[in-house]
């Protein structure tokens, strides 16, 4: 149990560092919102804040209750990732893994979110006028490790208990 949580808290700790170090030099070289194209027509470095959530959603600043909202959001994603990982029964470093980039994306997103009440995003994708909202490391992570979750969850069901009056 011990290698579990060690394996989450140095996922964790690696995605929050690497989320952190690149919305710094964000912050220190790119004037907010002024892109700057890196594959013109396709993908911008921007300097964007984000209030809300994902894709934008609640990204308004007429409304503050959204700060709460993301910011228990985050303490229940925390405490469900630990509860867990503490109740596996069989080591899964795919699981771990998934759950600590999930973990390690949703605290560097809160440190933001507690700074500037507001989300740094960066990495703007785009074809013609349509664009991908911008994003960050934190939420790559986030995708990511869900989807190495639930591809773990998916390859490695979990082990069905027998029922009552049933033999197994």
């Amino acid at each position: 149990m011990r290698s579990r949580f060690g394996l989450l808290a140095l996922v964790t700790l690696v995605v929050m560092a690497l989320d952190q170090w690149t919305k710094w030099l964000t912050l220190a070289y790119i004037p907010e919102h002024r892109p700057i194209p890196v594959i013109p027509g396709f993908f911008d470095l921007v300097n964007v804040r984000n209030r809300g959530a994902a894709f934008g959603f609640l990204n308004r600043s007429d409304i503050e209750w959204q700060f709460w909202l993301f910011l228990g959001a985050t303490v229940v994603a925390v405490a469900a990732i630990i509860a867990l990982i503490r109740s596996m029964r069989a080591d899964d470093r795919r699981l771990v893994l998934g759950l600590g980039l999930v973990m390690g994306g949703a605290l560097g997103n809160l440190v933001d979110r507690v700074r500037f009440r507001a989300v740094i995003d960066f990495l703007d994708f785009y074809i013609g006028a349509w664009h991908w909202p911008a994003f960050n490391v934190a939420d790559v992570a986030i995708c990511l490790g869900a989807l190495l979750a639930c591809l773990s969850l998916w390859r490695h069901p979990r082990e069905e208990e027998p029922r009552k009056g049933t033999q197994a």
